[in-house]
C-alpha cells in the first residue's frame, strides 16, 4: 500500500472543544491540536488532514452549499480553519491546498460563520475575535471588507437562520441583538442590550394581579408554580433588586450559559443552554416559554443541537451521552374564547404525571424520546462535542478528548405496547408516528397516489429514510392532519462507527519489517506505538486506521521491536527506585491471534531493559540491560543461549549485521531435502507447518539430525568507545575483534549499519561514518547534543539516514554526507519523542502533542492530495470528483428520458477527451450507493421532482434541497387540485389578467382562498358540486421551518397557536397590549375586547383601552363607519402611527391596504406575515408577488428566496422565467419535467416557447459535458415545442 504524508491524530487540546463540523458533503471536520481531521462518516475512515497552523485550531466550519453548482462554480470542499492566534485559513480539502489565509491582528477566532444573506457571493465569513470585535471577510481575496467593534465584552454569536439581517451576542450579562446586519456596511450601533431576570416568589399585589389571566387566579398553585419559571428579557438599563421599585424581579447572570443559538425549526425562538436547563425564549414577548430542567440525577448539558428539518433538539452531556428530546404536541385546553376553535401547543390531556410538574399546558416541552449509553468518563477522558449531519441531522458524531469520534445513527422502531417494558423511558409518552411512510414494502406516501403505476414487472422499492424527516412526523400537526400520521415509532440509538487515535501519552514508535519483492502481494505499513499506560497500537499508515489495541503492559512501554509482519517484542518497566533497579516485562505479541508470550518472567528486580535488538534472519535476539550485562537468545526456541559474564563490560549501543551467509546456506539446505526426501515430485512431498517464529533461513526437517544453521554478527560499544564484534552461529556466541574508539567521539549512544557503512553518533553530536569495505572512516561534527537513534532508510541501494537528536530529527545523505532537510522542536512546533521509517522516502514521526505525522523526505509537509492517496474503503462524495464528472452524476441521477430505463450507470452517452475519465469516475460512485436508495431511484413515484430531492440530499446540496423539497410539495398540491371536481375550476379565479399569462393555481388546503372563489362557485357549482367529495391534497404541510413557504391554513394556525402561547406567558401590561393587538389584527375580536378590558385603573392607558374596548366590540356592526376608519387609519400612518393605522384597517377587514402601506414603509416580514394569517388567497398573492419584486431588487439579491415564494404560489411558469434569467438551465429543465409528470401547465404558446428556449439552453449544456444523447433528447424536445408553436401562429 502507498503511504502518503499525512497526520494521525492523538488526544485533543482544551482549546480544540469547540473545533468540530459536520458538513453538508457529509464530511466530519475536527481539530487536532494544531491540525484539522477530515473524516468520512459513512465509513468512519480518515481522509483527509490539513496542517499549516502554528497554534492550536479553535474553530473549523464547512462551507455552505447554497448556491447553483454548474462548471464554473462546481461542488468543491472548502473548509475554513482558525487557530489561537487569529490566523484563519480557507482549505481546498481535495488539494489539501490553501485557497486564502488572513488575520486580524494574535486574538484567537471564537465564532466562525458562513454568511447566506445575498446570492452575489457565497464567499463571505464573519469571524469574532475577543473581547468585542466581529469582522467580515471575503475569503475568496482574503480581504476585510469591515469590522465593527462592540462595547460590551462578546462571548459568542448566531444568526437568526429565517432573517440573515438579525445577529445576536451573547455577553458576560446581557444580549446583544443586531438588527441591520449587512454585508455593505457594519451595524450602525451596538444593538439593543437585553437583561434575563425571574420573577419573584412573591410578586407585588399593584403589578401581578393584571398580569394574571382568569384562569391563572383560579387555578393559583399550579400557575404560580409556572410563573415563577418565566425568565424575562428586560432591556435599556440592567435591572438590580430592590431598587425603584422593582423587588419583584431577580437579575439572572448569563456568565453560566454556556450555548446561544436559534431553533432552526421555529422563528423568533431563542435557546440559552445552562448545564442544568435549556432555556427556550420567544423574542416576539421577550419572554421564555419554556425550560428543559436536567432530570435529578441526568447529567450536566454541554452541547445542544437544534434541528431544522423537525423541531427536535439533540443534547450532549458531560457523561458522553446524547439524548434527543422532541417538542410535545396535543391537544389542550384553549384559552382564547369559541372564536378560535384552534388545538395548542402543549402537553396531552391524559399525560401521567403532569398535574404536578409545574409546568402550563400551553409551555413549549421536550420530551426525552431517546438517550445513547453513558461512556466511561475519566479526568483525561471527556466528551468535547457533537456535530450533527447538515443534510440528514439523524446521524451524531461525538468527538472525544481522547481523539476518539463515536458515530451514533438513529432509527425507529416499531412501537408494540405489549413488548415494552413496563421500565420503558418512553412507556409514560405516547408514540411518536412515521411521516406518513407506509411500512410495507411498497414504500408510498400513505395519503397520495404517484404520479403514474409503476410496470407490473417493477415492484416498487420501500422508501430509504434517509432524514430525520423521514423517521419522524411533524411534531406539531394540524387538527385536520392528525389523521394523517403514519404508523406508531420510537427512536433508538446505534453505534454505526468509531474511530480511534493514539492513545494517551505515546512514548515510542517502531515499523514493521519494510516492504520487499518477497512480501509485495500482503505488506502492510503498519506502526506499532507504545504509550506510557501500557498500551500498544498497531496503526496502518497507509489508510491512518488503527488495525489492533493491546492493553498487555502495566506500565510504560520502554521500547518495541518487530520480528516479522505478524509479531514483534513490547518491553515495559517503571521508573527505577532509589537502587536503580525494576521489574521489567517482555512480551511477544501475535497479532493474528492476539497470544502474547511472556520472557523472562521469573526475574525479580533488576537493571532496567535498554532495548531489544532481533537480528536480520530472526535467528536470535539480544536483550540489553542499562547497568547489567547483555543476553542473547534463540528465537525459535525462545531460550537464552548466552548471558554474559558479570565482569563483561556495559555497553552503550547494539547493532546486528544486515550481511549473513544466508545464499551458500539455502544452497546447502535445498541439496539436503532433495537427499532426504529422494527426489520425490512436489506435489508428492509432505508439506511443512512453519511457525511464526520460523526464519527466513532456516528450514528445519523432521528426518534430519543436523540441521543447517545461518551464521550471523553484531557490534556493540561499551562506555571508553570500544567497538565490538561477535558471531553467533547455532548455540554458539563467538567473540571476535575489537576496534578501538575513533579520535575525536565520545561515548557512541546509536550504531546504524546498511551493506558496508556503519554509522555511530556519540553525546555530542558526531556523527563517524565507516566505509568498512574500504577502510575509510569520517568525522562529521554537528554540534547538537546528544544522539538518541539512527536509522538507515529501507530499499536497497537507498542511503538515506534518519538522525533523531533530543530537540528534532534530521534526514541525512550519506552519499554525499550532506543533510538534505531537518525538523525542530520550538515555540512553533512540537518537541519530537520517536521517529522510524514509514517508506523508503517518507519518515513517520511521533511528537509531544501526541500525533503521529508522516512527512516527506523534506519534513515539509504532512497533507497530500486526495488524488494520490489510496483509501481501504470506497468513499462516496461526490465533491472529490472533477466538476464535468460531479455534474454528470447529478444529472444522471435526475433524469435520463433518452435511455430506455433508468439505470445508475453511465455508458456511451458521454464522449468525454480521453484526459477526462467522467465515466469510470461516475460509475464508481454509483456503484457505491446503498442498494435501497438505488432501487428506490429506478421507481421514484413522483419522477424527476422525487429524483431531484435525492440527488440534493446525496450531494449535500443545500439549495437544491430546499428548491425541489418545496417544488415537489406543491407540484402533488397543484396536481390534487386539479384532479379534485370540487376545486378543478378555481385556478385563474385570483388571478389578474397579465402580458405573461401567469395564472395563480388555487390552495386547496386554504379556506379562505375557497371562500374567495365562493361567488363563482355559488354560479355554477350548486348542483354540479352536490354529493363530490374534495379529493385535494392531504398530505401534511411544510415543516415550520419554511415559515412563509407553508400554506396560508397552516400558517394561520400555527400563528394563532403561538398567539395562545404569548396570551398565557403575559407578564406585564406592555406584553397584554402586545398580545390585544396581534389579536385585532388576526382577527380575535372577542379575546382581544377582553385583555382590552383588563387594564387596571390606576395604568395611565386606562382611558384609551376601554374606548379601544368598545370600538373593536361595536365596529363589525357600524358599516357607515368604515369610511371614518379608514381616513383616520390613513391619517395615522402619515403621521408616524403606523401601528396603529394597520390595526384600524384590519378592523374593516382592509387587510389587503394594511399590508401595502406595511410594505411601503418597509416592513416586510410584517407585511407577508400578516398576509398570509388574514388575507384571502387572491389577496395574499398580491402581497406575496411585490414581496417577491422587493427580493429581486439589487439591493437585496435574494432571487433564491423569490424563487421558492413563487413555487408556494404556484407559479410554475414565473419560476421557470426566473430561472432562465439565472441561467439555471438545468434547474429550469427539471423543474419543466416535472411539470410536464404532474401535468399541472397549461398549453399555450408562451408556455411552449418559453420551454423550447429551456429545452434548447439545457441541451447545450449536456453537450459541454459530453452527455450527446442527452443533447439530442432535448433538441428533440426543443423542436416539438416550436413545430407546436408554428402551429398556433399559423391559426392565428
Amino acid at each position: 500500500m502507498n503511504v502518503v504524508p499525512k497526520t494521525i491524530g492523538g488526544i485533543l487540546h482544551n482549546l480544540n472543544k469547540s473545533a468540530s463540523d459536520w458538513g453538508w458533503p457529509n464530511l466530519l471536520a475536527y481539530g487536532c491540536q494544531t491540525a484539522v481531521v477530515v473524516v468520512d462518516t459513512r465509513t468512519a475512515q480518515i481522509i483527509q488532514t490539513l496542517e499549516k497552523h502554528k497554534s492550536h485550531v479553535t474553530r473549523v466550519k464547512w462551507a455552505r452549499e447554497n448556491y447553483h453548482h454548474t462548471i464554473e462554480s462546481p461542488y468543491t470542499l472548502r473548509l475554513a480553519s482558525a487557530d489561537n492566534s487569529g490566523h484563519i485559513i480557507v482549505w481546498d480539502v481535495s488539494e489539501a491546498c490553501e485557497r486564502s489565509s488572513f488575520s486580524e491582528g494574535n486574538k484567537p477566532v471564537l465564532e466562525m460563520e458562513w454568511l447566506s444573506t445575498q446570492d452575489a457571493s457565497h464567499d463571505l465569513l464573519v469571524a469574532l475575535h475577543p473581547p468585542y470585535s466581529i469582522i467580515l471577510w471575503n475569503v475568496a481575496t482574503g480581504t476585510k471588507l469591515w469590522k465593527k467593534t462592540f462595547t460590551d465584552n462578546i462571548l459568542s454569536m448566531t444568526f437568526d437562520p429565517f432573517d440573515p439581517s438579525n445577529l445576536t451576542l451573547l455577553g458576560n450579562d446581557c444580549i446583544l441583538f443586531v438588527n441591520d446586519f449587512s454585508i455593505a456596511k457594519p451595524p450602525s450601533s451596538n444593538g439593543r442590550k437585553f437583561y434575563i431576570t425571574s420573577p419573584n416568589s412573591t410578586p407585588s399585589p399593584s403589578g401581578s394581579s393584571n398580569n394574571l389571566t382568569s384562569g391563572e387566579k383560579k387555578n393559583g398553585g399550579k400557575s404560580k408554580g409556572a410563573f415563577n419559571r418565566v425568565r424575562l428579557l428586560v432591556g435599556d438599563n440592567k435591572p438590580k433588586n430592590g431598587e425603584g421599585g422593582s423587588s419583584d424581579v431577580d437579575p439572572i447572570s448569563l456568565n453560566d450559559c454556556i450555548q446561544l443559538c436559534y431553533l432552526q425549526s421555529c422563528r423568533h425562538h431563542l435557546l440559552l443552554l445552562y448545564t442544568r436547563e435549556i432555556l427556550i425564549l420567544d423574542l416576539e414577548i421577550n419572554q421564555t416559554v419554556g425550560t428543559i430542567p436536567m432530570e435529578r440525577s441526568g447529567s450536566p448539558f454541554q452541547m445542544v443541537y437544534p434541528c431544522r428539518q423537525r423541531d427536535v433538539l439533540i443534547c450532549m452531556h458531560e457523561n458522553g451521552s446524547i439524548s434527543v428530546r422532541v417538542r410535545r404536541n396535543g391537544q389542550c385546553a384553549n384559552p382564547l374564547t369559541a372564536a378560535t376553535p384552534i388545538d395548542q401547543i402543549g402537553s396531552f390531556n391524559n399525560f401521567p404525571g403532569d398535574g404536578g410538574s409545574g409546568f402550563d399546558q400551553l409551555d413549549v416541552i421536550y420530551d426525552l424520546r431517546c438517550q445513547s449509553d453513558p461512556l466511561r468518563v475519566t479526568k483525561h477522558v471527556r466528551a468535547f462535542s457533537i456535530a450533527v449531519s447538515s443534510s440528514t441531522e439523524r446521524s451524531i458524531a461525538l468527538v472525544m478528548s481522547d481523539g476518539r469520534i463515536l458515530f451514533w445513527n438513529m432509527i425507529t422502531i416499531d412501537y408494540i405496547p405489549s413488548t415494552i417494558s413496563n421500565t420503558h423511558s418512553q412507556l409514560v409518552l405516547t408514540p411518536l408516528y412515521s411521516p406518513g411512510l407506509s411500512s410495507d414494502s411498497n414504500g408510498e406516501f400513505e395519503f397520495l397516489p404517484p404520479i403514474k403505476s409503476p410496470q407490473k414487472s417493477q415492484a416498487a422499492a420501500p422508501y430509504p429514510k434517509m432524514c430525520l424527516s423521514d423517521l419522524i412526523g411533524h411534531t406539531q400537526v394540524l387538527g385536520s392532519e392528525k389523521q394523517q400520521h403514519g404508523h406508531e415509532v420510537i427512536l433508538k440509538f446505534v453505534l454505526t462507527g468509531l474511530l480511534s487515535g493514539v492513545g494517551l501519552m505515546p512514548t515510542v514508535i517502531r515499523m514493521c519489517p519494510p516492504l520487499t519483492t518477497k512480501n509485495l502481494s500482503y505488506h502492510k505499513p503498519l506502526v506499532a506505538v507504545g504509550t506510557a499506560t501500557g498500551l500498544v497500537q498497531v496503526f496502518n499508515l497507509s489508510t491512518g486506521a488503527l488495525v489492533k489495541e493491546y492493553n498487555i503492559h502495566i506500565s510504560n512501554i520502554r521500547g518495541i521491536e518487530w520480528v516479522n509482519l505478524n509479531s514483534f517484542f513490547s518491553f515495559s518497566h517503571p521508573n527505577p527506585n532509589n537502587n536503580g533497579l525494576v521489574r521489567n516485562e517482555l512480551l511477544l505479541l501475535d497479532l493474528q491471534t492476539g497470544r502474547t508470550m511472556p520472557f523472562r518472567k521469573e526475574k525479580g528486580e533488576e537493571s532496567p531493559i535498554e532495548a531489544v535488538k532481533v537480528s536480520h534472519l530472526k535467528l536470535y535476539f539480544i536483550i540489553m540491560f542499562k547497568e547489567k550485562a547483555f543476553e542473547v537468545w534463540d528465537m525459535k526456541s525462545c531460550t537464552m543461549l548466552r548471558e554474559m559474564p558479570g565482569n563483561f563490560p556495559i555497553i552503550t549501543t547494539l547493532e546486528w549485521s544486515p550481511s549473513h551467509n544466508v545464499k551458500n546456506l539455502k544452497k546447502r539446505q535445498q541439496a539436503l531435502q532433495e537427499s532426504l526426501t529422494g527426489n520425490l515430485p512436489a506435489k508428492d512431498a509432505t508439506p511443512v507447518t512453519t511457525h511464526i517464529l520460523d526464519t527466513v533461513g532456516v528450514h528445519t526437517s523432521t528426518k534430519t539430525a543436523s540441521p543447517s544453521i545461518a551464521r550471523e554478527h553484531f557490534v556493540f560499544t561499551d562506555n571508553n568507545g570500544l567497538l565490538y564484534h561477535f558471531i553467533v552461529e547455532g548455540s554458539t556466541v563467538k567473540d571476535g575483534s575489537k576496534m578501538p574508539p575513533e579520535s575525536g567521539m565520545g561515548s557512541v549512544t546509536c550504531i546504524a549499519w546498511k551493506q558496508d557503512l556503519m554509522v555511530l553518533g556519540d553525546t555530542e553530536g558526531n556523527l563517524n561514518l565507516w566505509d568498512i569495505k574500504g577502510k575509510i572512516s569520517r568525522n562529521v561534527p554537528t554540534h547538537r547534543g546528544w544522539l538518541k537513534k539512527l536509522k538507515f532508510a529501507p530499499g536497497k541501494g537507498n542511503m538515506r539516514l534518519m538522525v533523531l537528536w533530543n530537540d528534532g530529527v534530521d534526514i541525512w545523505d550519506t552519499s554525499s554526507i550532506s543533510r538534505i532537510s531537518g525538523l525542530r522542536g520550538n515555540k512553533e512546533s512540537f518537541k519530537v519523542l520517536d521517529s522510524d521509517w514509514a517508506s523508503s522516502d517518507k519518515p513517520v514521526v511521533l511528537t509531544e502533542d501526541g500525533c503521529l505525522r508522516v512527512y516527506d523526505v523534506e519534513l515539509k509537509t504532512t497533507c497530500t492530495s486526495l488524488a494520490h492517496s489510496v483509501l481501504p474503503e470506497p468513499v462516496f462524495c461526490p465533491h472529490l470528483l472533477t466538476a464535468k464528472a460531479g455534474l454528470a452524476m447529478k444529472y444522471t441521477i435526475q433524469h435520463q428520458a433518452w435511455n430506455d430505463s433508468y439505470t445508475l450507470e453511465l455508458s456511451s452517452e458521454y464522449e468525454t477527451p480521453e484526459d477526462e475519465n467522467i465515466i469510470e469516475l461516475v460509475n464508481t460512485q454509483m456503484n457505491i450507493l446503498p442498494m435501497e436508495i438505488q432501487s428506490y431511484l429506478a421507481s421514484c413515484p413522483y419522477g424527476t421532482a422525487q429524483r431531484c430531492l435525492f440527488a440534493a440530499n446525496l450531494f449535500g446540496d443545500e439549495a437544491e434541497m430546499n428548491f425541489w423539497t418545496v417544488a415537489l410539495h406543491y407540484l402533488k398540491s397543484e396536481q390534487a387540485r386539479l384532479s379534485c371536481t370540487v376545486h378543478k375550476n378555481c385556478t385563474e379565479l385570483a388571478a389578474t389578467p397579465s402580458t405573461s399569462n401567469i395564472y395563480l393555481p388555487g390552495d386547496p388546503l386554504d379556506p379562505m382562498h375557497i371562500a374567495g372563489c365562493s361567488d363563482l362557485l355559488h354560479l355554477t357549482d350548486g348542483k354540479d358540486n352536490a354529493g363530490k367529495q374534495c379529493t385535494c391534497l392531504k398530505e401534511p404541510s411544510l415543516d415550520f421551518c419554511y415559515d412563509t413557504l407553508c400554506t396560508n391554513q397552516s400558517y394561520k394556525h400555527y400563528q394563532l397557536e403561538r398567539l395562545s402561547l404569548h396570551d398565557s406567558k403575559r407578564a406585564t401590561y406592555t406584553h397584554t397590549k402586545k398580545c390585544a393587538e396581534n389579536l385585532m389584527l388576526l382577527g380575535q375580536t372577542d379575546r382581544a375586547v377582553q385583555l382590552f378590558l383588563e387594564t387596571e385603573s390606576e395604568n395611565d392607558s386606562y382611558y384609551v383601552d376601554l374606548l379601544r374596548a368598545c370600538l373593536v366590540a361595536t365596529i363589525r356592526s357600524s358599516g357607515a363607519s368604515q369610511s371614518t376608519i379608514k381616513l383616520v387609519a390613513t391619517s395615522l400612518i402619515a403621521n408616524g402611527r403606523l401601528s396603529e393605522g394597520v390595526q384600524l384597517l384590519c378592523l374593516i377587514d382592509k387587510g389587503l391596504d394594511a399590508c401595502r402601506y406595511l410594505q411601503t414603509y418597509g416592513q416586510w416580514n410584517q407585511a407577508v406575515w400578516l398576509a398570509k394569517a388574514t388575507l384571502s388567497y387572491a389577496e395574499c398573492c398580491e402581497v406575496l408577488k411585490r414581496w417577491v419584486d422587493f427580493l429581486c431588487t439589487p439591493n437585496v439579491n435574494q432571487k433564491s428566496m423569490a424563487i421558492l415564494v413563487l413555487l408556494s404560489m404556484g407559479q410554475f411558469q414565473r419560476v421557470l422565467e426566473m430561472l432562465m434569467s439565472l441561467h439555471y438551465y438545468d434547474r429550469a429543465a427539471m423543474l419543466a419535467e416535472a411539470c410536464a409528470e404532474f401535468d399541472v401547465l397549461p398549453e399555450n404558446k408562451i408556455i411552449r416557447s418559453l420551454l423550447e428556449k429551456i429545452y434548447i439552453e439545457y441541451a447545450r449544456y449536456l453537450l459541454s459535458l459530453g452527455n450527446k444523447k442527452g443533447y439530442g433528447y432535448f433538441c428533440n424536445k426543443a423542436a416539438e415545442k416550436a413545430k407546436k408553436v408554428i402551429t398556433d401562429l399559423e391559426w392565428s
